[in-house]
């Protein structure tokens, strides 16, 4: 088995951890790995959104992740676990993760409220059209 990628911290790049982060995939995956306080499992993150992602994909963001420099992964067994590299990143790029992490959690919010809104008003059209 081919060891895995991962950059040495000199390497990450601003660019490369933005690329990576905008997917809201990925930015789920990474926000979930990172407020774990113990490493993370692959298979956790088949439901990360509303449908199934299969595990082809899966990898895929994985790979994504880990060669930004976000995440470390470490194979036992036929698992893959993860965990993250804040500490590493934050004294490379001070304040720059809670920062993006900060504006997603702002984007959902704002996103959460206007499905609220629509369905709000489609319920209101269908009352009237009765």
């Amino acid at each position: 088995m081919r060891p895995l990628f991962h950059p040495s911290i000199e390497d990450v790049t601003v660019e490369t951890i933005l690329h990576a982060l905008s997917d809201p995939v990925r930015a789920a995956i990474y926000m979930d790995i990172r407020g774990s306080e113990c490493s993370q499992n692959c298979s956790n993150f088949l439901r990360v959104s509303e449908k199934a992602i299969p595990k082809s994909t899966l990898s895929q963001h994985f790979k994504a992740l880990r060669e930004a420099g976000l995440i470390r992964g470490e194979r036992r067994g036929v698992e893959m676990q993860n965990t993250s590299r804040c500490a590493e990143l934050e004294k490379r790029f001070p304040g720059l993760i809670p920062a993006i992490i900060n504006a997603h959690k702002v984007q959902e919010a704002s996103k959460a409220r206007a499905g609220i809104t629509r369905s709000r008003k489609s319920a209101g059209a269908s009352t009237r059209n009765r």
